[in-house]
């Protein structure tokens, strides 16, 4: 059966991952996972990822991240659903923590970070929020 929600399943492969104190984890590829995978890198959340064969297939393996032996991320929550998208203004984009998490998000000049998107001034799907 095919997968509805791939972006919301490698989120909860990373959640499961840093619950269970693994270093790294294994995740299908897509060019979305990967695009999201850069802006976790960029932002500070993962240490980075790299791509390997996955039983014939292309895989993900990201590198989680730990400061003082806890997660580097406390929360990590898909808002933008295939049930139910979410979309928002570059002036509407919400604040996670009031500026200490990042919302995720595909415009489109690509997937940016909340701030990214306001300093282009640009707005799209909320996929997910990070903190």
């Amino acid at each position: 059966m095919a997968m509805t929600d791939p972006l919301g399943d490698m989120l909860t492969r990373i959640r499961n991952g840093q619950q269970a104190r693994k270093d790294s984890i294994l995740s299908p590829a897509s060019k979305l996972r990967a695009h999201v995978l850069d802006v976790l890198q960029r932002e500070g959340f993962i240490r980075g990822y790299s791509e390997e064969e996955l039983a014939g297939k292309a895989g993900l393996r990201i590198e989680l991240k730990y400061f003082e032996g806890q997660p580097a991320i406390k929360h990590l929550a898909r808002v933008s659903k295939p049930g139910r998208r979410v979309y928002s203004g570059s002036k509407d984009l919400p604040r996670v923590r009031n500026g200490l998490g990042i919302t995720i998000v595909s415009t489109p000049r690509g997937v940016l970070s909340d701030a990214e998107a306001r300093e282009n001034n640009v707005g799209g799907e909320v996929l997910a929020e990070v903190f």
